[in-house]
């Protein structure tokens, strides 16, 4: 151990002041926030804050429905429920799309360089306009989308609510779509040229069709930058904020029972309503539960990632 510290101390130095931020910035605050969460911690004793009354697992038999009828834990329960579905629908369609754009945007045609670039432009805009914008769009008798689809296409005899209902959840999955779609198009477009077109001349040799050649050449050859598309894809809706906030009231409205997320219903909980240990609780369990993903997600594609 000695002899390792003294081969290598530069090195260690070099990497301390790394170590150092990094404990002050997520594990001793990580750690606050479990401790919180077995606190009372409230508008009545937020003076005391660490101090507070120590409730121990209080707060998640709460979240768990220990206190039945509760608007608040009702609350969090649906926004877990639209957060889950929100972001399987959101990763499905940015990897799907995505991979079809990226196969468009692989091939040889003129103006690709071009095409390329507009793609980009959703990922440009701040995801806080982003929210603003689709809000304006969604809008029952001035949004521009109902305009498209009941006065030009007529695909519905009266203006559907899309910030009302079960319809909010699908107001929010098309603009994440949107925003996100761009990111995963690059990436993908980057691992399709990844792949050796050897592979697929062997392969139409072997007979193979073009799905064939698709599920057994494309798809094994691009599984790490799949791996890296899904994690970044669920990290980035699980933990989705900014478009929800502005699209209802700039982050002062609520969204409703099928609009809501966890981060906005966590920032009510501890901001809005004065519940921090609450929602530190509700914090708590998310990471607990994204940990529980990453070891799913690396236990996946651990194959994959080690032979890159």
């Amino acid at each position: 151990m000695v002899k390792t510290w003294k081969k290598y101390r530069m090195a260690y130095l070099f990497i301390l002041p790394t170590v150092v931020a990094m404990t002050f910035i997520h594990f001793v605050p990580t750690l606050m926030a479990i401790y919180m969460s077995f606190l009372k911690l409230n508008q009545f004793t937020l003076g005391k804050f660490l101090r507070a009354p120590f409730v121990g697992l209080h707060n998640y038999r709460t979240i768990f429905g220990g206190a039945a009828g509760n608007a608040l834990v009702a609350g969090i329960q649906y926004a877990a429920r639209n957060t889950i579905l929100y972001s399987i629908a959101v990763n499905i369609g940015t990897i799907g799309i995505g991979l079809v754009l990226a196969m468009l945007l692989n091939r040889d045609f003129k103006g690709r360089g071009i095409a390329r670039t507009l793609m980009l432009l959703p990922w440009v805009v701040p995801t806080y306009v982003v929210g603003l914008l689709w809000g304006m769009m969604w809008l029952r008798d001035q949004g521009i989308i109902n305009v498209i689809l009941v006065d030009w296409l007529h695909l519905f005899h009266t203006k559907p609510f899309w910030l009302l209902g079960r319809n909010t959840l699908i107001a929010i999955i098309v603009p994440t779509i949107w925003r996100q779609l761009p990111f995963n198009t690059i990436m993908l477009l980057s691992g399709l040229q990844l792949v050796p077109q050897e592979l697929y001349d062997a392969a139409s040799i072997d007979g193979a069709s073009g799905w064939e050649r698709f599920l057994y050449v494309t798809i094994p050859v691009m599984k790490p930058v799949l791996a890296i598309v899904i994690l970044w894809g669920t990290i980035f809706t699980m933990f989705g904020y900014n478009i929800v906030v502005m699209m209802f009231g700039n982050g002062g409205g609520y969204p409703g029972e099928w609009g809501d997320l966890l981060m906005p219903a966590i920032q009510r909980q501890s901001f809005g309503y004065w519940m921090f240990g609450l929602g530190s609780a509700v914090s708590v369990l998310m990471m607990a539960g994204m940990m529980v993903f990453v070891w799913l997600w690396y236990r996946a594609f651990k194959v994959s990632l080690i032979q890159e």
